[in-house]
C-alpha cells in the first residue's frame, strides 16, 4: 500500500479546469496553493507535463491536494488511470514520484506525489516541446 501522501496537482486538475470537479469534488480534505522547483512545465495536447531538470530549472505553480483518508485509495486509482500511469509499465507517459513540494502560505516543505513525464517524453519534450513560461498552466495564454 502506497503512503497516504498529498498530491500536487498542476495542470487539469487545479480549481476551475476540466477534470477538477470530475475527479477532486467529494474526496478531499484541503487544497492550497503550492509550488515545485526544478521542473519545467510544457504544453502537451490539451494537458502539460512537468519535466524534471534537477539542479535547474524553475518552479511549477500548482496546488497541494490532501484526500480525505477514507477515500484516499479511491482517489490514488482514479488519478493513476487519469495520468495513464501503471507502476513500471514502459509505454506510461507519466511517472507518480514523491517529491518535495512548497506550500506557498508559509513556504513550508511537504511531501507529495507529482505526476511527472515520463523519460521517453521528458527527452522528446527537451528536444522539441514548448515550455510554458512561469511555470503555471492557469496563466499560460
Amino acid at each position: 500500500m502506497s503512503p497516504q501522501l498529498p498530491f500536487f496537482v498542476y495542470g487539469t486538475l487545479r480549481p476551475g479546469e476540466v477534470n477538477h470537479d470530475l475527479f477532486l469534488r467529494g474526496r478531499t480534505r484541503s487544497e492550497e496553493p503550492a509550488r515545485m522547483s526544478g521542473l519545467v512545465l510544457y504544453e502537451g495536447p490539451g494537458y502539460p507535463y512537468a519535466v524534471e531538470e534537477p539542479g535547474g530549472g524553475g518552479a511549477v505553480h500548482g496546488e497541494l491536494v490532501t484526500a480525505l483518508p477514507e477515500r484516499y485509495e479511491e482517489l490514488l486509482v482514479a488519478l493513476d488511470r487519469l495520468e495513464d500511469y501503471a507502476p513500471g509499465d514502459p509505454r506510461n507517459l507519466y511517472e507518480r514520484v514523491e517529491r518535495e513540494v512548497t506550500r506557498e502560505t508559509d513556504g513550508g516543505p511537504v511531501r507529495a506525489w507529482v505526476y511527472t513525464a515520463a523519460a521517453s517524453v521528458a527527452t522528446r519534450l527537451r528536444a522539441h516541446g514548448r515550455p510554458i513560461g512561469g511555470g503555471d498552466w492557469l496563466v499560460r495564454r
